[in-house]
């Protein structure tokens, strides 16, 4: 058969060829040599023309094994793209065992044992057609782009031993029935939408060594069954949204090589004999979960162990002196946790891990490590080429043994306590990539060796005590891509060399003495997408050669000395979203088109040689006047100083009899033009003198009374400031500078503002809202016990306030011009207006970002820490700077306080129990335990009445209280932004309310 095969693979013209050549033989042997030649040409001729006729037409070759070759076919009709032709000869001419991908038994009847077809950018959906391949022994439709659920009928395939559909697009769970094949080794199902538990089923299959379900949406608890399993050689479960924890007593399961459940929501801690149980153990990535405890010493008998990650945990104590035993150990990665190493007792590991000579990789960055860096750093390896040790409380002198790590790429050493002077050790760390050493306190000059470091890409020195002059030869490092020197007192011009840096996508010089001119060399940036050089001395015009930054995003030039026009051809910057050029000499007409019609990006505040453009920019018009006016000019000068005498004299008589006469009266300083000027008599009389009746809150520096204004007949709320409260006036005029240039349809609107004395002679502040009829959300989670119908919220609504919320903050941290932290986000500072919108208000220690590329940007406040208790996240506590990433927590607070009607301050949290452990630990399988009770009870009258599916309510929530959970991650880093929060927020809002589910 596979001759006939072969043959007819021959081109058509050659086949024919030798048809017709056969032919003419066969009929002249018969005709010479048999005795009955008639007889025999009308048998044989027929034969040989239908083999003629082969080379005609194309006939079907005989598939001794139809259902295979059935089965297959079937398989091809579910795939809708095929860019690549690997199904171009799976047809009824080609045998199926020819067929591309496809491999089969050596003996009849020929059945399919493997199916490859990897890596070959199929569309489409798996038939269960393939479950009907009951021969087959691999499955491999890996790097592909398979839609829909992997097929049950798969179970079927009883004598599969590797099955990989990774890299796909499948989703639903992994069929129940798994269990049933039996003779699987390898299962590899990595990088789907795989949702549901993990089936128990697994730990069935005595034969498995290799079990990958990692980049899926999985949930639910690891089986304990899979801890049993014999032979496992890899079990990898990571970033799926697994709970739960490790059994606390492993048996032994002396064949696991790596176990990797990172990025899950793991907890509780590791079992004490961790280490003995997994004896051949060589990589170990438990990073991103939520264990806690102490980390088991056990794990130094791990002799094999040659990478271990338990970052970004709650790990807690000293870290074990017996990790020196690993001597086979390349990666460290300890990073963001809670551990401690406060005397030498606590340094002993530092000292241990001399003894891992192959030790490559080491951070211990984000934890407790205090005081001086051990002398004994020039212990370790030399192969070393990651250290990492930032944000810890490290302080005195960098050793200068630090120097004979000269394999270093990386070196982080930010966020510490460190002094001293860096010029004896940095030239010597000549292959180094990247040097982080900011937020310390180094001082000196930079010195010329850092020249050396040719590879040097990416260098931060901002927010040390540098000073002197940067080396024109830095400039050479032609790899940088970022470099930051903000907040130093380096001093003298910047470099023209700098324009060396092609690849250069940040520079940040704020906050330094330099001096002179901007280089003109600056605008030979080809990547350029941030640059930085407010509060400096800068003077002279901004460059012609910056028409060049087509990618530039971000130009801070604010706080100089530096002068001439504006420049028109910046709007030909088309990636440009922000622009500050406030605070400089700048003159003449401001362009008035392109980015200059947006005074959200563009800041030219403190230019008084400015004016013209967009009216939102309020700058003054430009007046242009004519020569024969000249005369006129004169006698103006000479009448001003005698109208000056005689307002002087106006002004000392109104003081006067004004002073006998006090009333209400508006500030000069008007809040804006456009907004309504009301009298402290209009507020008083509003409000029925601030009467207790008309009071409808109190908060940290005043109380906010009902209204209705005389003359607009508007309903508004009067926030009225008690002065007397240190912080009070600060708090005013922030909310003032906040929601004077800031508008969203989720900002609560300010209708004025009134800065004036009361009848008494005091001086009184007051910012004037719209009324929002609603009332704040917070009332209406937690009600009072004396009310006869309490307001209730269902579900549509929480999410569509949420959604709200989610907006406002997306807004202010990325889309209003200067990033805004709000940094007091809680229930009651969210309005309902009468459509039961929410808008979000009380401004009053919001911040502007000092940094918007910096995680910490903002400032702290010299009174202590702002905001709530409850809603602060835990980095403010330490010290760190307000940032929009605190906002992020503080919106995951309140987003499962609207879910679970329990304030982050309920007496129930106590003994370390919080509103996130208390979720964390129903999550996700027992989420109804801690959700509001009027709220299950509606989900399930809903289920009931209204024929919502049960999974469908239970998901949406599961993934609301995700979303809650993933912003209250105690490290900034690991929380997302609110762009991306209010992208899942809105995402949860349409796929989840598709069933119409209403309140």
């Amino acid at each position: 058969m596979h001759a006939v095969e072969e043959f007819e693979r021959v081109p058509l013209v050659i086949r024919r060829q030798v048809y017709a050549l056969f032919l003419q033989v066969t009929i002249k042997c018969l005709m010479c040599h048999s005795k009955q030649p008639a007889k025999l040409v009308l048998i044989v001729l027929p034969l040989l023309l239908l083999c003629y006729g082969i080379g005609n037409i194309q006939c079907s070759v005989v598939h001794e094994n139809s259902e295979d070759f059935h089965s297959l076919l079937e398989f091809k009709r579910g795939i809708t793209s095929d860019p690549k032709g690997a199904l171009s000869n799976w047809n009824p001419y080609t045998h199926f065992c020819r067929w591309n991908g496809v491999n089969c038994s050596s003996t009849r009847p020929w059945r399919a044992t493997e199916l490859n077809l990897t890596g070959q950018n199929l569309a489409g959906q798996i038939s269960p057609s393939l479950g009907n391949l009951t021969f087959l022994d691999t499955l491999d439709l890996g790097s592909n782009l398979l839609h829909g659920v992997i097929p049950d009928a798969l179970t079927n395939c009883s004598n599969l031993a590797y099955l990989d559909l990774s890299k796909n697009n499948l989703m639903g769970v992994i069929p129940p029935r798994i269990g049933f094949l039996t003779k699987l080794a390898d299962i590899v199902l990595d990088n789907n939408d795989l949702t549901g538990g993990i089936p128990a089923a697994l730990g069935n299959i005595t034969s498995l060594k290799v079990l990958s379900l990692k980049l899926n949406q999985l949930n639910g608890r690891i089986p304990h069954e899979l801890w049993q399993m014999s032979n496992i050689v890899k079990l990898v479960l990571a970033q799926n949204n697994l709970s739960g924890g490790i059994p606390q007593t492993l048996s032994n399961i002396s064949s696991l090589q790596k176990l990797s459940l990172a990025y899950n929501m793991l907890g509780s801690t590791l079992p004490s004999n961790i280490g003995d149980a997994l004896p051949n153990l060589q990589l170990l990535y438990l990073g991103n979960d939520h264990f806690e405890g102490h980390i088991p010493a056990s794990l130094g008998n791990l002799s094999g162990l040659k990478e271990m990650d338990l970052q970004s945990n709650h790990f807690t104590g000293q870290i074990p002196s017996s990790f020196g035993k690993l001597l086979q150990l390349t990666y460290l990665n300890l990073a963001g946790n809670k551990l401690e190493a406060r005397d030498s007792k606590g340094w002993e590991f530092f000292h241990a891990l001399a003894n891992c000579s192959f030790l490559n990789a080491l951070s211990l960055s984000n934890n407790q490590l205090q005081g001086a860096i051990p002398n004994s750093i020039a212990n370790l390896s030399t192969n070393l080429t990651y250290l990492l040790l930032g944000g810890n409380n490290l302080s005195g002198i960098v050793p200068p043994s630090i120097k004979k790590f000269n394999g270093l790429i990386e070196l982080a050493l930010d966020f510490n306590n460190l002094t001293g002077t860096i010029e004896d050790w940095i030239g010597k760390l000549t292959n180094l990539q990247h040097l982080n050493l900011q937020s310390n306190n180094f001082i000196g000059t930079i010195p010329p060796s850092i020249s050396d470091l040719a590879q040097l890409n990416y260098l931060s020195l901002a927010k040390n005590k540098f000073t002197g002059f940067v080396p024109p030869s830095l400039g050479n490092l032609k790899s940088m891509s970022t470099l930051n020197f903000s907040y130093n007192s380096f001093q003298g011009s910047i470099p023209a060399k700098f324009g060396n840096f092609r690849q250069l996508t940040t520079l940040d010089l704020s906050s330094n003495k330099f001096n002179g001119e901007i280089p003109e060399t600056l605008g030979q940036f080809e990547q350029i997408q941030t640059i930085q050089m407010d509060q400096n001395f800068l003077t002279g015009n901004i460059p012609i050669t910056f028409s060049n930054l087509k990618s530039l995003s971000m130009l801070n030039l604010s706080h100089n000395n530096l002068s001439g026009p504006v420049p028109a051809y910046l709007n030909d910057l088309n990636s440009l979203t922000k622009l500050d050029l406030s605070y400089n000499n700048f003159q003449g007409e401001i362009p008035n088109s392109g980015i200059f019609d947006n005074a959200t990006i563009v800041s030219l505040d403190g230019n008084p040689g400015l004016c013209g453009g967009a009216m939102d920019l309020h700058m003054p018009p430009c007046h242009f006047v004519p020569r024969r006016v000249g005369k006129a000019n004169y006698l103006i000068k000479i009448l001003i100083p005698i109208f000056g005498f005689m307002s002087l004299v106006l002004l000392i008589y109104f003081l006067l009899v004004e002073k006998k006469t006090p009333r209400g009266y508006l500030s000069q300083q008007s809040f804006g033009e456009h907004f309504e000027r009301v009298t402290y008599n209009d507020l008083a009389q509003a409000t029925r003198d601030f009467s207790e009746s008309n009071l409808i809150g109190r908060g940290s520096y005043g109380s906010v009374y009902r209204g209705k204004l005389k003359e607009s007949k508007m309903e508004v709320a009067v926030k009225v400031f008690d002065l007397e409260m240190r912080g009070a006036e600060r708090s005013f005029l922030a909310e003032c500078e906040a929601l004077r240039s800031i508008q969203h349809r989720n900002l609560l609107p300010i209708i004025t503002a009134c800065s004036t004395v009361d009848n008494a002679g005091n001086v009184f502040k007051a910012l004037v809202y719209d009324l929002m009829p609603n009332g704040s959300l917070d009332t209406w989670l937690h009600h009072k016990g004396d009310e006869e119908t309490p307001k209730r919220l269902g579900l549509t609504q929480r999410i569509s306030i949420a959604v709200n919320v989610a907006d406002a903050l997306d807004y202010l941290h990325h889309d209003c011009g200067r990033p805004t932290v709000h940094r007091d986000l809680k229930p009651s500072n969210v309005l309902l207006d009468d459509d039961m919108n929410a808008l979000l208000g009380d401004f009053g220690i919001a911040r502007f970002y000092v940094d918007p590329q910096s995680t910490w940007a903002g400032s702290v406040s010299s009174i202590g820490v702002k905001g709530t208790i409850g809603y602060i996240p835990p980095e403010y506590g330490g010290g760190g700077h307000a940032s929009t990433s605190g906002d992020v927590y503080s919106f995951g607070i309140l987003l499962l306080e609207i879910l679970t009607s329990k304030r982050p301050t309920d007496p129930m949290f106590v003994d370390g129990l919080d509103i996130i452990s208390f979720v964390e630990n129903s999550f996700p399988d027992q989420i109804f335990h801690v959700i509001d009770a009027h709220l299950v009870e509606e989900c399930n009258n809903s289920t009931q009445e209204k024929n919502v599916p049960e999974n469908e309510i239970y998901r949406c929530l599961v993934d609301l209280l995700q979303v809650g959970l993933s912003c209250t991650r105690s490290l900034p880093s690991e929380r997302s932004n609110m762009k991306q929060v209010a992208s899942k927020m809105h995402a949860i809002k349409t796929s989840h309310f598709g069933w119409k589910y209403k309140k």
